[in-house]
């Protein structure tokens, strides 16, 4: 990649219709990137759409074929996709562990599998969105906060594997981000409005974070600012991960 940020990039972006997805599609855009959404659902604002399930690698494979003859190989992903209900460890059944597992685990490995041709004899980023929830205990999101454990350590081993290659992986941590997904969380509560107070205040910068944060980060990580990071997960968390309280 040039110095020149994005200019001209294809980057796929998962994860795409609403979120951290739907800020990183506007952010990478801003920044001249060509950008291929994909989504359960129609994304919009990109330069190309697609839908399809991460559950069903058929469904990936096709969808990411066709955003590919819509833009040409991809050079960058940001893989924002994932699922997040609500379980604790003893409660949730196993169908609901697997379920996680084949969206936040499987799904990310199958968008890799397919951008990874892409990047050969060029390079590239790979750029994975976590949890803070992956290092920290989580009483309530069991299978989340295990899945994402696991993103975590198989973006270090492909950073190594990828590396000969210069193709890049590096992961994205946020802690509370204000999200459809966290919205949801807070509407579960008995009283949301108090449930959301309470989550401010565990970040010490004392309110949460955008998806704005979130695709500043993932354009940087995206980028060749970034040439010479791999193999990194960064903290998103407003100082949560240094006094989590």
């Amino acid at each position: 990649m040039s110095e020149a940020g994005m200019q001209g990039r294809a980057v796929l972006v998962t994860g795409a219709a609403s979120g951290i997805g739907a800020a990183v599609v506007a952010r990478l855009r801003a920044d001249g990137a060509r950008v291929a959404a994909l989504d359960l659902g129609e994304a919009p604002g990109a330069d190309a759409s697609a839908v399809a399930d991460l559950r069903s690698a058929a469904a990936v494979t096709a969808a990411i074929d066709d955003l590919r003859g819509a833009m040409g190989p991809f050079d960058a992903l940001v893989h924002c996709a994932g699922i997040c209900p609500p379980g604790s460890t003893l409660d949730s059944d196993d169908a609901q562990w697997l379920d996680v597992y084949s969206v936040n685990v499987l799904g990310a490995l199958r968008v890799i599998r397919e951008v990874v041709p892409d990047m050969r004899g060029r390079g590239g980023s790979i750029v994975l969105v976590s949890s803070i929830n992956a290092r920290f205990a989580t009483p309530g999101l069991a299978a989340y906060a295990a899945s994402k454990a696991a993103l975590e350590e198989m973006a270090r081993t492909a950073a190594l594997e990828l590396a000969p290659d210069n193709i890049r992986v590096n992961t994205i941590a946020p802690a509370s981000v204000d999200t459809p997904m966290l919205q949801a969380s807070f509407a579960r509560a008995a009283d949301p409005a108090a449930a959301r107070r309470s989550n401010e205040q565990r970040h010490p910068l004392g309110r949460l974070g955008t998806p704005q944060d979130a695709a500043e980060l993932a354009l940087f990580l995206a980028s060749s600012r970034s040439g010479w990071i791999t193999g990194s997960v960064f903290a998103l968390d407003g100082g949560a991960g240094v006094t989590r309280r």
